[in-house]
């Protein structure tokens, strides 16, 4: 799951640039502009900073908006092709998948984004328990067990032929399936834990 972090964490800190902020539509040129004008490594720290800042149903707005994607073949192959080893994930790769998503979708992650953003720039620190949130994330991993035959299959493939890519992307999907099932309190949580891991790997690629 780490590129899947560093994806959402990416696309979190697009939402700071000027063009993100001023754009009134939510279209596939905003998000591509937004993403060619990012100061990745400027925006790390103050994404970081309104993660922390954002109230709970802002964070599950953005897990909502990707599990809504996960359950769309095309779209989920889309986002699991950037979680592949080989994959380009610069900033540009990724403008291209966001061009690959349907409008509802886009309309979906950028509006949800934008939330964090907003929300979080006008909101005193959240109450947040990291260790509570890994239970959680783990609890749904169990879940995903007992639910799919093939979900720790999948979730330790490593090979690059399409048998492996499709049961990793598989896995993924299974575990936000069993993740959307939790209280929104503790998606929430999960999700903030996920995108603050997220935030910590791009910065260490950096």
């Amino acid at each position: 799951m780490a590129w899947t972090l560093r994806l959402l964490a990416l696309l979190l800190a697009a939402v700071f640039s000027p063009a993100a902020m001023s754009a009134q539509r939510f279209q596939v040129e905003d998000i591509q502009q937004a993403l060619s004008e990012i100061d990745v490594d400027a925006l790390i720290g103050e994404a970081g900073g309104v993660l922390m800042r954002a109230p709970d149903s802002s964070l599950d707005g953005l897990f909502q908006a990707v599990h809504a994607s996960a359950q769309i073949p095309a779209e989920a192959q889309t986002m699991c092709r950037l979680l592949e080893p080989d994959a380009d994930r610069s900033l540009d790769a990724i403008g291209r998948a966001a061009s690959r998503l349907g409008p509802a979708s886009r309309d979906r992650f950028v509006a949800a984004i934008a939330d964090i953003a907003a929300a979080g720039m006008q909101s005193p620190p959240q109450p947040y328990d990291p260790a509570a949130a890994r239970q959680t994330l783990k609890q749904a991993g169990v879940t995903a067990t007992l639910l799919h035959d093939g979900f720790l299959a999948g979730l330790s493939a490593t090979g690059d032929d399409r048998a492996s890519r499709d049961a990793r992307c598989r896995s993924m999907g299974w575990m936000l399936d069993a993740l959307k099932d939790f209280p929104p309190a503790q998606r929430a949580a999960a999700t903030r834990l996920l995108l603050n891991e997220g935030l910590a790997l791009l910065a260490a690629s950096r």
